[in-house]
């Protein structure tokens, strides 16, 4: 799924926390930051945050706010939010943030891709300490999306379908694996690495399928594919498995999954209004699916 947010969390004894940083739905194009602490308690006296292009000089604070100690990060801005020391106002202070609040602060970046790594500096914390200079990289989100079934075509025919490649059904995959397309991409190589008419410098397109059950006319139940998205090659085809891949990412990246909603166990449902082709290979290829799931995998010829 395109990223819509990033997190970044912090726990040490006597004190954890999360920071969410995502665009303003109200205001397109301007991006904040959610504090939250969810143990303890922590005056935010600067925040700290960039990417992960080491270029350049890092930015900082002088004295008390400085992040000095902190190694192999370089900071893109460094932004004061109060002085140390809660002073008059004592917990009141707008940056002091216990258990169960949120404090938010407003980021001058152009997108979610200029931060990789964020920092706090804070003090009169819940630690041994008493302070903090805190650093946390993203989370990374192990949710990958899984397909039912991907088809790497090796030629297309007028109307957009696979007239000649392989279908590869999650149940093909090796034993514990899910339907992640990595997955599928190794398990591919796996088997066409070395076959000169279908390894993946001869892949025009991999299509991706849900499957939805469906009674036939005599009352059998039967599993429809319907296209979910694909990815066509540019000139030059795939050159390897690492294009091919970095190839979903970017379309994933610009909205290949919208519309679709994760199931539990990480497959896709699809929505009506996602589907982009026609509701199944069948039409091309009749009622018997070129690959059915309990045979082995087959070339499309």
């Amino acid at each position: 799924m395109p990223d819509l947010s990033k997190t970044f969390s912090y726990a040490m004894e006597g004190l954890s926390y999360t920071v969410t940083v995502y665009e303003d739905p109200e205001n397109p194009g301007q991006f904040l930051a959610d504090i939250s602490v969810s143990e303890g308690a922590m005056d935010v006296n600067a925040i700290y945050f960039g990417d992960d292009d080491f270029s350049g000089d890092s930015e900082g604070l002088k004295g008390p706010l400085n992040m000095n100690g902190v190694q192999d990060v370089q900071w893109d801005e460094a932004v004061k939010l109060s002085d140390p020391g809660l002073g008059p106002e004592g917990e009141d202070k707008e940056t002091y943030v216990t258990a169960g609040d949120q404090m938010t602060v407003q980021l001058d970046i152009d997108s979610l891709d200029d931060v990789d790594v964020f920092g706090i500096r804070a003090t009169s914390t819940t630690t041994e300490e008493g302070s903090i200079k805190a650093v946390s990289e993203e989370e990374e989100d192990d949710d990958e999306p899984t397909f039912e079934k991907v088809g790497f075509g090796v030629d297309i025919a007028d109307n957009g379908m696979i007239s000649n490649g392989v279908y590869i059904f999650e149940d093909n995959l090796p034993e514990g694996e899910e339907g992640t397309f990595e997955n599928y991409v190794n398990f591919y190589e796996s088997q066409f690495a070395d076959d000169p008419d279908y390894n993946i410098t001869e892949v025009e397109s991999v299509i991706f399928y849900d499957l939805n059950e469906e009674t036939a006319p005599d009352g059998s139940t039967v599993e429809v594919p319907t296209e979910l998205f694909r990815i066509d090659a540019l000139d030059g085809g795939f050159q390897n498995a690492e294009e091919l891949l970095a190839a979903y990412d970017d379309a994933v990246e610009n909205g290949a999954l919208d519309g679709a909603s994760m199931a539990e166990d990480g497959s896709l449902d699809l929505l009506a209004t996602l589907s982009t082709g026609p509701d199944s290979d069948e039409e091309e290829f009749g009622a018997e699916d070129p690959m059915p799931e309990d045979e082995e995998l087959e070339e499309m010829v």
